[in-house]
């Protein structure tokens, strides 16, 4: 017995196959995530010394004012951010973040303690109770209050607007935050400061401390084996990063082959997509 012809049509992110001999369509989900985690940055010279080092969480200034009643708009918490949108989307995204980076294996992030943020909606019921959660540990006693402080300020360095201001260098612009799918890993040490307010953060030498002081801390490692993509802006600079990586990081040949092995230009990337 012969079969109808199937087609497939796709509209956004839902394929829909359609049976000629009777017409039902059954929606198909196309993968919308990655399997992997993605870290971009500017410039050769810190993907290098991420390869190295391993990833330097440092302080970033977030906007909090939903959560604390527009008390304060901006904390500082030590952070290093990742996504896992699809390749097929990470144009737009190495356009903000930069057009070198790392992707590494999901379960690297999760035995790290990474974690996906929490997107909040402006107005809505969760955004309140985040609200209420914050005053009522206001209203506790000194002791406890400042432990439930502590742990609000951990889930606050995990949530983020799903839309709102982000700061570009010195200039303040709006972000749809929710389209980046951002993991984060925010160190918890007894000899870190767990933020830092606007006033501190805008002070050079407060800062630098502050950073470098987490560099010591709390640096996020890798193997080889954890490491899926090394991502070059061009693919003029496919040789410098490969010389790199046999000449100055510290591996055994096969480790070296395989780390290497990862190279990719988002120039040719983007070419086939």
């Amino acid at each position: 017995m012969s079969r109808a012809p199937i087609s497939v049509r796709t509209t956004g992110l839902i394929s829909f196959v359609f049976s000629e001999q009777n017409s039902l369509n059954i929606p198909k989900i196309m993968n919308s995530k990655s399997d992997s985690i993605f870290h971009f940055t500017k410039n050769l010279r810190i993907l290098k010394s991420i390869l190295k080092d391993g990833f330097w969480p440092r302080y970033c200034r977030e906007d909090v004012s939903q959560l604390t009643a527009k008390q304060l708009d901006y904390v500082s918490f030590p952070m290093v951010c990742f996504c896992d949108i699809p390749l097929s989307r990470i144009k737009d995204h190495v356009g903000y973040y930069g057009k070198f980076g790392l992707g590494l294996t999901r379960s690297w992030a999760e035995r790290n303690g990474l974690n996906p943020i929490l997107y909040l909606s402006s107005g809505n019921e969760l955004t309140k109770e985040m609200l209420n959660l914050n005053s009522h540990a206001n209203k506790l006693e000194k002791e406890d209050k400042e432990k439930a402080k502590i742990t609000m300020r951990y889930i606050f360095a995990y949530s983020k607007p799903s839309e709102g201001m982000t700061m570009r260098g010195e200039k303040s612009i709006k972000k749809k935050f929710y389209l980046e799918s951002e993991w984060r890993y925010v160190p918890k040490h007894l000899k870190l400061e767990p933020y830092l307010k606007k006033d501190d953060h805008e002070k050079p030498d407060v800062l630098r401390r502050a950073n470098d002081n987490s560099k010591s801390l709390c640096l996020l490692k890798f193997s080889p084996e954890d490491v899926r993509y090394i991502f070059v802006k061009r693919d003029a600079d496919i040789p410098q990063i490969m010389d790199y990586i046999e000449s100055e990081l510290d591996l055994e040949e096969d480790e070296a082959k395989i780390l290497a092995s990862r190279v990719l230009s988002l120039e040719g990337l983007h070419a086939d997509l």
